[in-house]
């Protein structure tokens, strides 16, 4: 059995369905406890470790998605403490491409690899699935609000995540793997925002923030050390952080989805 956690986010659902649809049994958890037809349904909150315990009885691997909530308030420890007392064989864990470049701290990793399990590292970059927050600007307004106008970034498809981390759970040799998960090409907000008027069938106008402005709307729901960390990326990112990944292609056979194929999958947000 397959335990994957954050199951009804944008890796989760992608994910949990590939999984059934490839025959495995599979227990979604959430803590809403809304998941995939065909997969057995949990809800626990990992801050309370102690709630995910029933999901991982006969478990062999559990995908492992911490929540910004878990960041705040959760111990890594005690949650790994659970997991391995469950007798789970192997974790993979959706870290994020900034462990990598050292902007982000590496605790989720280091514990789950201190856990002495087997263990796989996921480090997706930006992802598409950001944009969502122009939504509402797009449908009432037409127009995106960023900063950073033209600085791109290979920002990565949550169904190509869910779909990797779908592969690397059901197959030996991914043991002690790192994978860096990005797009097929690096993409600024601007012609991020030219692929949504695209798909709506009119142009969105886009305007660029100052990073000032940026920050201060960041702040009223992001902390601040993650503000700040976030705007390092998107306004001076790294060489490695603009970088195309191999990763996805080499592990799914194909190249990893477009920016613009992600906009017309979701258009009904921006409409």
């Amino acid at each position: 059995m397959i335990v994957v956690t954050g199951a009804t986010g944008n890796v989760g659902q992608p994910l949990v369905r590939a999984l059934v649809d490839a025959g495995e049994d599979v227990t979604a958890v959430s803590r809403r406890g809304a998941a995939e037809v065909g997969a057995r349904i949990h809800r626990a909150d990992l801050v309370e470790p102690e709630t995910l315990k029933p999901a991982l009885d006969g478990a062999e691997a559990l995908f492992l998605l911490t929540s910004s909530d878990f960041m705040a308030k959760g111990n890594i420890h005690d949650l790994m403490a659970v997991v391995r007392d469950a007798d789970v064989q192997r974790v993979v864990l959706l870290s994020s491409q900034g462990v990598g470049t050292q902007r982000h701290p590496s605790d989720l990793e280091d514990a789950v690899k201190q856990s002495g399990l087997q263990w796989t590292m996921l480090r997706p970059g930006n992802f598409n699935s950001n944009t969502f927050q122009w939504a509402d600007m797009v449908r009432t307004q037409r127009v995106v609000e960023a900063p950073f106008a033209d600085v791109a970034l290979p920002a990565v498809d949550p169904v190509d995540i869910g779909e990797v981390a779908a592969r690397v759970l059901r197959e030996p040799g991914h043991e002690g793997g790192i994978y860096t998960l990005t797009g097929p090409e690096a993409i600024s907000p601007r012609q991020q925002a030219a692929a949504i008027g695209d798909v709506v069938g009119e142009p969105v106008r886009f305007v660029e923030q100052s990073r000032m402005d940026a920050r201060a709307r960041m702040l009223q729901y992001m902390p601040e050390p993650v503000v700040e960390i976030t705007l390092g990326i998107l306004g001076a990112p790294s060489a490695a952080e603009q970088r195309v990944s191999p990763d996805v292609e080499r592990l799914l056979g194909r190249p990893p989805r477009t920016y613009a194929d992600w906009a017309a999958r979701n258009v009904v947000a921006f409409k």
